[in-house]
């Protein structure tokens, strides 16, 4: 897989893709990461890439022409999924990032200031997308978000495949509780489910956790699923 993001700050994206599992993932030639910054194509000559709204208004907005450029130059001829990171985009789920990774080429736009021109998000952009109901300085880093989710769900990249079975929002549920060594922390002891070896008991009391957990943290994923079955 190869994803490409566009950016004005492409510093700041080496210090998370060098390291963990996405460094390991493109040593392993799972995936290519190429980080392009969006003054490099910019016909200003102070390499401006933004400009004052129309009727006025708080802010700068992103200028289509470096948007336009850099794409086109970016995805050559190659078959590519552009997606723009902006608070006004449908949220990202785990659902959406099982069909994202199916693609071969992404190449994700950073919006940022007041947001980008309207004509990038209607004649090029395939989606926008958000991490959340809240607004951040930049599209920089929901990009990082968007590339670690899409990335460990690439086959080969995890260690286990049995490692992405029972997530949190698989299935519209939360993970269970986690427990390691020792058994006995500071008067703190490990549900004995857990030690008894018997692992159809502990597949039970895992499943009885994860909607205990969901229900009272996350009830509206439950509402999903029942509405989901009714139809």
């Amino acid at each position: 897989m190869r994803i490409d993001i566009i950016t004005i700050f492409p510093e700041i994206f080496k210090p998370i893709f060098n390291e963990s599992i996405l460094k390991r993932a493109q040593s392993k030639g799972k995936v290519a990461l190429k980080v392009h910054n969006l003054r490099d194509y910019t016909k200003d000559k102070h390499r401006k890439v933004d400009d004052r709204p129309f009727s006025g208004g708080p802010g700068m907005v992103m200028m289509a022409q470096p948007i336009f450029d850099a794409v086109k130059k970016i995805k050559g001829r190659r078959k590519a999924m552009v997606i723009l990171m902006c608070p006004t985009g449908r949220a990202l789920t785990q659902k959406k990032l099982k069909n994202l990774v199916k693609a071969k080429n992404l190449i994700i736009i950073c919006g940022h200031y007041e947001g980008v021109d309207e004509r990038v998000r209607e004649q090029i952009v395939d989606e926008s997308i958000s991490i959340g109901d809240y607004v951040l300085t930049g599209g920089e880093l929901p990009a990082m978000v968007l590339v670690d989710c899409v990335v460990r769900l690439l086959p080969g990249v995890l260690g286990k495949a049995e490692s992405l079975v029972d997530e949190s929002f698989e299935n519209n549920l939360l993970e269970y509780p986690q427990y390691t060594r020792p058994a006995n922390f500071r008067g703190n002891q490990v549900p004995n489910v857990l030690l008894s070896g018997n692992h159809k008991e502990v597949q039970k009391w895992r499943k009885e956790q994860s909607l205990a957990r969901t229900k009272k943290i996350r009830p509206d994923l439950l509402m999903k699923t029942q509405l989901r079955e009714r139809k």
